[in-house]
């Protein structure tokens, strides 16, 4: 289906789910504000509060969570007046059409998810139906704003391959052409940012070493010591691009000092080939302090006025549903469900 009739526009979220880290930022926020800088699409960035409860969570942490993740945004870039930011929960439409989609994708799809696979583990039998079902609500937070492109990490490609499953199957069945085919925007150098004590995994706030990891609110001191302990190979650095395989702590390292300096892994290794971490380490720790310190200091003024915080989810959410309400009227129009005439 061609995407010609739907106007080019972009919604992606974060979980509330406490600790914004580094990964986010280079893997989600820095691209989200690209985006919005471009001019080339509407912008929808979103707080997904309800993904969030799929797992249990302490009602007064994921209260402040979902506000420091709202300041997080605004601190790395994001206009609330130039892009449309609020919390999933406050837009009701959203759970509506997941409903419908609930009634559109197969339980085999569904069962196919790496992630359903990897958060249930062994013990399926006790994880909530809403973590099964988490893909379905992933497809109705991008199709109900008719959202053209996606912004994902590698981990994410499949539930928007999964929600072009669902609009393709929606539109045959009901002989349309209403929901456009999204596509995953999976670009950038650090998209998938890893641990510093294991290079081999991502960069995680559930780890439960905190020197595996960058926090954004982590101080210059902090930021200094983890880069400084993170773990490396007693190898120099290569030219090369060719010179970082099978070294993932390396690479690692690289991708991340490449991200934040707004450049490509090989240009950096151009310029750094041949150093020893010794070297190279005090760089990237200037760099990180750099960019990270204004955000860090941001987020904490934000979060000193938890109320505008709260008047900004809420006038965003406002925008939100002037284009979700009637992409879902329309949707049950489609479907057959009755309702006021428009």
């Amino acid at each position: 289906m061609s995407e010609s009739g739907f106007t080019p526009r972009v919604f992606s979220g974060i979980q509330p789910s406490g600790g914004l880290t580094l990964g986010n930022y280079l893997g989600a926020m820095k691209r989200f504000v690209d985006m919005q800088e471009e001019g080339r699409f509407e912008t929808i960035y979103c707080m997904v509060d309800l993904h969030a409860i799929t797992v249990w969570q302490d009602p007064a942490a994921l209260a402040r969570n979902t506000r420091e993740l709202c300041a997080g945004f605004i601190a790395a870039g994001i206009d609330p007046e130039r892009s449309i930011l609020f919390n999933q929960s406050q837009v009701p439409e959203h759970a509506q059409l997941a409903w419908i989609f609930n009634c559109v994708a197969r339980m085999g799809w569904m069962q196919r998810m790496t992630q359903w696979k990897d958060k249930a583990g062994k013990n399926r039998e006790n994880a909530s139906l809403g973590l099964f079902a988490y893909p379905a609500l992933m497809a109705a937070d991008i199709l109900i704003y008719h959202a053209t492109h996606v912004p994902v990490g590698e981990d994410q490609k499949q539930h928007v391959e999964l929600t072009r499953d669902i609009a393709a199957k929606f539109n045959h069945d009901y002989k349309v052409e209403f929901f456009p085919l999204c596509e995953p925007v999976i670009e950038g150098a650090a998209t998938r940012v890893m641990s510093l004590r294991d290079g081999s995994k991502k960069m995680s706030k559930s780890d439960p070493s905190d020197m595996s990891r960058i926090n954004m609110t982590d101080d210059a001191d902090t930021i200094a010591k983890k880069i400084r302990k993170a773990r490396t190979d007693p190898d120099p650095l290569p030219s090369e691009i060719d010179g970082l395989k099978d070294r993932p702590e390396a690479r690692n390292l690289i991708n991340i000092y490449a991200a934040l300096s707004d450049t490509t892994p090989d240009k950096v290794l151009a310029e750094v080939g041949g150093k020893q971490f010794s070297e190279f380490k005090p760089m990237l720790s200037d760099l990180a302090v750099a960019r990270l310190a204004p955000i860090s200091a941001e987020m904490a003024r934000l979060m000193a006025d938890p109320a505008e915080i709260d008047r900004i989810l809420t006038r965003g959410a406002e925008r939100a549903r002037e284009i979700a309400a009637p992409i879902l009227r329309r949707t049950y129009d489609i479907v057959g469900m009755v309702g006021p005439a428009t």
